[in-house]
């Protein structure tokens, strides 16, 4: 990788930093959602086709994974997306990664909103996913716990790609130096 290159994986690695805090701050409440940036719009914009397409491919199999069908997809897509990209270049892991944790901590959302339902479905005769699936497991008392681990979890895969980058940074920059000392003997 030269110097260029490598200078721009750093600042976009930086910018995955500061999405990151953004999922982490103004993520979390509905109020402060829509001041969320342009690219997390986009992600979870792509996210919800995602999701409904998840509906629709697990609708073979009942009712229950109907409901979990949309968050599972959610997941599913953007991991897969890890297991490609990184057959070609592993570089690519903290983007993928940064998706998979984004749609994760978007899922946590969905799952902490199930006993409140402020959050604006694609239609007003929706039914809420998790409301139904955490009514029928007669877990609902537990959806904000249940929120807090998928939420952490979601970030903590969002800051292990960041992290993955910066190892790499770290390899090409040293590889560099160590190119440039052996062309000056």
């Amino acid at each position: 990788m030269n110097i260029v290159r490598l200078a721009l994986y750093g600042i976009l690695l930086v910018y995955l930093c500061f999405l990151t805090y953004t999922l982490a701050t103004d993520y979390q409440k509905n109020e402060t959602r829509s001041r969320s940036t342009f690219v997390i719009w986009v992600i979870d914009t792509i996210d919800l086709f995602v999701h409904e397409t998840g509906h629709l491919v697990f609708s073979i199999f009942g009712r229950f994974i109907y409901f979990l069908g949309g968050s599972l997809f959610q997941i599913i897509i953007p991991v897969a997306t890890i297991l490609v990209f990184a057959r070609s270049t592993l570089r690519s892991i903290p983007f993928t990664s940064y998706w998979t944790g984004q749609s994760i901590v978007n899922v946590s959302i969905y799952i902490g909103d199930a006993p409140f339902q402020r959050l604006h479905l694609i239609s007003h005769a929706a039914i809420h996913d998790w409301r139904w699936l955490l009514s029928y497991t007669r877990t609902m008392e537990y959806a904000g716990y249940i929120a807090m681990i998928v939420n952490i979890t979601g970030l903590l895969t969002c800051c292990f790609g960041i992290g993955i980058g910066f190892y790499f940074i770290t390899c090409d920059s040293l590889h560099l130096l160590s190119q440039k000392k052996y062309q000056r003997t």
